[in-house]
């Protein structure tokens, strides 16, 4: 007797909702009300900044009497952040799982290849490290072109908006 071992007896409750909390998670239906609501609270986090930088910039515009285009510049640049950010986001939530299925399929063609467990270790880290990196570097330079795009045409539009206005 001396060699066995006392079990705790686990509470009923707990392992029923670790249970409940696992068959929740494991539901597609879960995961694509948790995206939805997700970006639900960014768009409308966006929605609400871009309403505050163009009532800003019409605050701006209408209390200054010259016609620079520098508050036209710095909102067209703070909305060419917002979405360039906005569009990294996205395409983030689109990457994440094709690199997941990525290296998923890399690691176990490298099974089949016979690779000893170590080895597969040390590729498997080489591996993620790449993938993260490529990812990163594409994320940035998508952002980017997205920002950069969206800032030059809000200076057009409210350059041409100020200019509606004054006539």
């Amino acid at each position: 007797m001396a060699d066995c071992i006392l079990e705790e007896p686990s509470s009923p409750s707990k392992s029923s909702n670790s249970m409940l909390l696992i068959r929740l998670m494991s539901k597609r239906r879960t995961w694509v009300c948790l995206f939805v609501g997700v970006y639900t609270i960014l768009l409308s986090f966006t929605w609400n900044l871009l309403k505050s930088v163009l009532a800003w910039y019409e605050s701006t515009v209408s209390t200054s009497s010259s016609s620079s285009g520098w508050p036209a510049l710095y909102a067209s640049v703070v909305l060419g952040v917002v979405f360039g950010l906005l569009s990294m986001a996205a395409a983030l939530a689109v990457a994440i799982p094709a690199t997941l299925v990525t290296w998923i399929t890399v690691l176990v063609l490298l099974t089949f290849c016979g690779k000893p467990r170590r080895q597969l270790v040390v590729e498997g880290k080489k591996l993620t490290a790449e993938i993260t990196g490529f990812v990163v570097k594409v994320l940035i330079k998508e952002g980017n072109i997205v920002a950069a795009v969206c800032a030059v045409l809000g200076y057009f539009a409210l350059v041409r908006r100020s200019r509606d206005e004054v006539l």
